[in-house]
């Protein structure tokens, strides 16, 4: 494939993912208006619950992502039964693994009042707490059908399903948070049982799709009846570990952060949350290239062509700074329109205005990461992004943010000033990484 076939084949799998996100983004919008306009509180106590189950989440996100590289080998091979074998081991894997991480979170919920938060916040946050809890396991299920479906060059059909099930949040949260359409007043809980709702309903839809769906009689009946490779649930462990490890590290930065901005008061704490909110913005689009260059990749991998592995990495690059380019003149020209959304608490509208200027420069740091990690994973050489991981979030990336709020005294502008570090020195670890994993093949 050419530089021009590649871009076109990222624009035709990541729009889809896009609009997948941006639905989904504006779902995450809607829920921190609703609440930050309910009150102060409710958007802070949102802001610490989200942010620690984010760390979670990514643990049980990544680990989904081995099926995808595993999932395109096959597919770019025409093994449509052994592919359907995969996606049932990865899936019990995948429910297991969440199923540990729910009774680890659920031993936290009783330590809840030791992390240092607010006392006020405390009865407000431990009901969200227990519903948010609920939805990991569908989480969890629903990603390992999507990461199917991105593998076969599908990405409509979960798009599909998110912009839909998001629908009905908002609608959920309109009744449930303010008690409209005679239902009762909930506060930010009602934003937790809506929340849970559709996250439920978005693997039975798309398990039914894969069960049901014509197109997809061969991947079903894999599912049903074909013995899975000898080692495949070894493959998937060594493809999906490690990717869920990078995630989980890389979001964990981002809890520890919102844990040492709610040291810093409620202000500060819902500052934090409306910043990362708008940065998802960003996230967004490069989320959806990353996918694409993922698929991209994989498919390259299974043919054996290191050299179109790389002209895939690249091409996706190309496309992530152009995205870069577009996430940062949005934050720079539409700023306080973004942050006046989400509250009208003058204090938390004036302390999130400072925060625009680290937001901007860690778009890149996050763009290149974002690139690279899913350019290595669809090569499947993804052992190097555990450590790559650990050491950039957690060695260099925890540490950086207390000196540069605390010790430096910057406060919550040093907080997430410090994301530019991490982020940019595992995007550089990752292209290093992915150009050893492509070495040109002698007479490809």
């Amino acid at each position: 494939m050419t530089y021009l076939d590649n871009y076109k084949a990222i624009a035709r799998l990541g729009l889809p993912i896009l609009v997948g996100q941006v639905g989904m983004v504006c779902v995450g919008f809607a829920d921190n208006i609703m609440v930050g306009r309910y009150s102060t509180e409710a958007l802070a106590s949102a802001s610490f619950v989200n942010n620690i189950f984010n760390t979670i989440i990514f643990f049980c996100i990544g680990f989904t992502y081995g099926v995808l590289p595993l999932a395109g080998a096959l597919f770019a091979k025409g093994e449509k039964l052994q592919t359907g074998a995969l996606v049932r081991v990865a899936l019990w894997m995948n429910i297991a693994y969440c199923l540990f991480f729910t009774l680890l979170m659920f031993i936290l919920y009783f330590n809840v009042h030791r992390l240092g938060q607010p006392s006020e916040l405390l009865p407000v946050i431990r009901p969200y707490y227990l519903l948010f809890l609920g939805g990991l396991l569908p989480i969890s299920m629903f990603n390992c059908f999507a990461q199917w479906s991105y593998s076969i060059k599908n990405t409509v059909v979960p798009m599909w399903i998110v912009l839909g099930t998001n629908g009905l949040n908002v609608l959920g949260n309109y009744c449930l948070i303010y008690g409209n359409f005679g239902f009762p007043e909930m506060g930010l809980t009602g934003a937790g049982i809506s929340t849970l709702i559709t996250r439920w309903l978005c693997p039975l839809i798309i398990m039914a799709w894969f069960f049901w769906a014509k197109s997809n009689k061969e991947f079903a009946d894999g599912f049903k009846r074909e013995i899975a490779e000898k080692g495949t649930t070894g493959k998937v462990w060594r493809t999906s570990l490690p990717v869920s490890l990078q995630m989980a590290f890389e979001t964990a930065s981002f809890s520890v952060a919102a844990i040492m901005a709610g040291w810093l008061g409620a202000i500060q704490l819902a500052s934090f949350q409306i910043i990362i909110i708008i940065g998802m913005l960003g996230f967004t689009l490069y989320y959806a290239i990353g996918s694409a260059v993922a698929v991209l990749v994989s498919n390259e991998a299974g043919k054996g062509s290191a050299q179109g592995m790389r002209k895939a990495g690249w091409a996706g690059y190309h496309a992530m700074l152009v995205m870069t380019l577009c996430s940062t003149l949005l934050f720079v020209l539409f700023a306080r329109p973004l942050a006046h959304l989400f509250t009208e608490d003058e204090m938390v509208l004036a302390t999130t205005l400072t925060l625009i200027f680290p937001l901007i420069l860690y778009q890149l740091g996050d763009a290149t990461q974002v690139t690279f990690a899913n350019a290595l994973r669809g090569t499947s050489h993804v052992m190097p992004m555990l450590w790559i991981a650990f050491v950039s979030y957690m060695v260099v990336g925890v540490p950086a943010t207390y000196l540069l709020g605390f010790t430096a005294g910057l406060g919550i502008y040093g907080i997430v000033l410090s994301f530019s570090v991490s982020l940019f020195l595992a995007g550089a670890l990752f292209l290093i990484f992915f150009l050893r994993a492509t070495r040109p093949i002698k007479n490809e």
